[in-house]
């Protein structure tokens, strides 16, 4: 397969959240802490947002550095992109990010209230209404022969493994429990009928699970 659609970095807690409940613009995990969720990634020398020297180099460096390798467009679901839901009010929100996406590739937002695409920066956002295959066929031809990343959240990456869409997963698991809020999974096992996996435990704490096609 030429152009893989890979989940990559997508961090849950200990008992298959991605993210908590009562998602708000103050709280974009709702009440999950994303801190302590991305800990490990934070503490790598390859942190984007790092600013001062030093980091990590272990196994935690490697897939922070690996983010964007060969990844050519991305997916992802509206509450990604916005806490709002429900018609937009208005069109000024323009994602948490700033003016400076971390994407640097054309997204595509999955949303049954589309609105018109728009670019920040090197990143481009392209709002549709469609099937997980349909959209996943239009970021193919975004990404220009590379990957496309699924960036979630949990219940969009759902939608495309239920789809039997998704090639490769790579979900870091932290040693916390949220007991609410958007499940990926009740246990990796469930991935198992139709994926590899292999788990890598960190000295950082979270455990790095590698799924990939049988």
């Amino acid at each position: 397969m030429n152009q893989l659609l890979r989940v990559q970095n997508f961090c849950v807690s200990s008992d298959g959240y991605g993210a908590g409940e009562n998602q708000s613009f103050e709280r974009p995990f709702g009440h999950a802490d994303p801190g302590a969720m991305f800990a490990w990634a934070g503490a790598t020398a390859s942190w984007p947002n790092r600013t001062d020297p030093g980091g990590t180099r272990g196994i935690d460096d490697y897939f922070t550095r690996d983010f964007t390798n060969n990844i050519g467009a991305e997916i992802m679901g509206r509450n990604k992109f916005s806490p709002h839901r429900g018609p937009w009010e208005s069109e000024e929100w323009q994602g948490w990010w700033g003016s400076e996406p971390p994407f640097h590739t054309p997204v595509f937002v999955l949303t049954h209230y589309e609105r018109p695409s728009f670019t920040l920066s090197d990143t481009t956002f392209h709002f549709i209404n469609a099937d997980p295959s349909s959209v996943l066929a239009k970021a193919r031809d975004a990404a220009n022969g590379k990957d496309v990343r699924l960036g979630g959240g949990a219940a969009t990456i759902r939608e495309f493994l239920d789809a039997d869409l998704v090639d490769t997963l790579h979900v870091a698991v932290s040693p916390i429990q949220l007991g609410g809020g958007s499940r990926l999974w009740e246990s990796p096992e469930e991935l198992l009928d139709r994926y590899h996996l292999e788990t890598v435990p960190s000295p950082s704490g979270v455990t790095h699970h590698l799924f990939w096609r049988r």
